[in-house]
């Protein structure tokens, strides 16, 4: 794999235009009103996490990625108290059962090696009536 994938800096410098771009109109179609407790799986560098920090009001937003090297990025580049930027893998999420209200997942399950597994532990982790969004190339 080319190093420049597994740094922050190169990866927000090439990926983060189109992330911010396609980040913007997905949360926008997602509706979901202020004070809700997030979850981003697959964070990478967080361009969901910073606008959903930005725009929405979070009660919390945990961002979680399996790189140390993008949560490292995603903790220096937004230092904010409803931030939280955890290492981790989607197919085993180490929250409880209904714990958010809201779950986004931008640009990875074509990644997961399990993408199934993410998806039913997406659902395990969402509190009844919540939401889950996923997005990913065509």
């Amino acid at each position: 794999m080319d190093s420049s994938w597994q740094s922050g800096n190169p990866y927000e410098k090439f990926m983060g235009r189109w992330s911010h771009l396609v980040a913007r109109q997905f949360l926008a179609w997602m509706a979901v009103p202020a004070g809700c407790r997030w979850l981003d799986v697959g964070c990478g560098t967080g361009a969901l996490t910073r606008i959903v920090v930005a725009d929405y009001q979070p009660n919390e937003v945990v961002a979680l990625d399996s790189s140390p090297e993008f949560i490292a990025y995603g903790r220096q580049s937004l230092p904010h108290s409803a931030a939280q930027f955890v290492v981790g893998k989607a197919e085993a999420l180490d929250l409880a059962a209904d714990a958010v209200d809201v779950v986004v997942s931008g640009l990875v399950l074509n990644f997961v090696p399990q993408p199934n597994v993410a998806v039913s532990e997406m659902l395990r982790v969402t509190k009844l009536g919540g939401k889950i969004g996923i997005f990913v190339w065509d």
